[in-house]
């Protein structure tokens, strides 16, 4: 394992990978938390605008607001159609650049295990969240095998690859989460397992798509021609394809969310 921090720099490489896994399970998600409409968001660790678009089109805010610490990723959320009114900006989600009580839904999607301090990271949402409002997110079981590369993540390995690891993967875990949120003063902290689904046309598809990833990208680049000959033969017989040539791929998030006191 690599201790390289997970750059996450490239809206559009993202976009192609992990925003279209976010938007699965951040819809799964929103159906679970079911706000009430006319509420005030920010989306902390927005990367590059796929949940914030999703709370925009399903929630009815009053106002959306994302931070997130990529400049490339904020530049990529500007361009989203689907969230226009959102208002987008840099900045760092242990210290957010809000006044007290400004919100009253803090999100946090497939972020957490990527703030080096989570606790710093959970009590400044419940700082920038009003009384009655909602602190809320949802990560991939990363020590559960429910990341969407799990497999091919193990496959690297065995064959020597060293892979860059987000800094806080403990806090992935669902007793950990709770821990956070209720470590912060939050109340009614209530937690659900999200599993969902995504097709790829073929395996080829699967492979140039899981390329884009921040996690792995790289290590792929770096590996020996041979090796990386390998890895995809052995992906290939590991993944269960349909007749049609089609793959389901399968992930899992735990989820969290809590009140801050009245």
């Amino acid at each position: 394992m690599s201790d390289a921090p997970i750059r996450f720099d490239d809206g559009a490489a993202y976009e192609r990978f992990m925003g279209a896994w976010s938007r699965l399970a951040g819809a799964a998600f929103l159906d679970w938390v079911a706000p009430p409409p006319r509420r005030r968001w920010v989306d902390v660790g927005c990367g590059n605008g796929a949940f914030t678009e999703l709370v925009v089109e399903r929630c009815a805010p009053a106002s959306v607001d994302g931070i997130d610490v990529s400049e490339g990723q904020i530049a990529y959320a500007r361009t989203r159609a689907g969230a226009s009114g959102a208002r987008f900006r840099q900045g760092d989600a242990m210290a957010l650049p809000y006044a007290d009580g400004a919100f009253d839904v803090a999100a946090m999607a497939l972020v957490l295990v990527f703030v080096p301090v989570p606790a710093r990271g959970v009590a400044e949402m419940r700082r920038v969240v009003a009384p009655g409002g909602e602190v809320v997110a949802y990560m991939w079981d990363m020590h559960g095998g429910g990341f969407p590369l799990t497999a091919l993540q193990a496959e690297m390995r065995a064959l020597g690859a060293s892979l860059p690891k987000p800094p806080s993967t403990e806090a992935s875990r669902a007793e950990a989460m709770r821990a956070l949120w209720e470590g912060a003063g939050l109340v009614d902290v209530q937690a659900t397992s999200i599993a969902v689904e995504r097709t790829f046309d073929d395996f080829d598809d699967w492979w140039t798509t899981s390329r884009q990833s921040a996690s792995t990208g790289a290590a792929l680049g770096g590996m020996p021609p041979a090796d990386l000959a390998r890895l995809r033969a052995r992906m290939q017989a590991v993944l269960p394809a349909a007749p049609s040539g089609r793959i389901t791929c399968g992930a899992r998030a735990n989820a969290i969310r809590g009140r801050v006191p009245r």
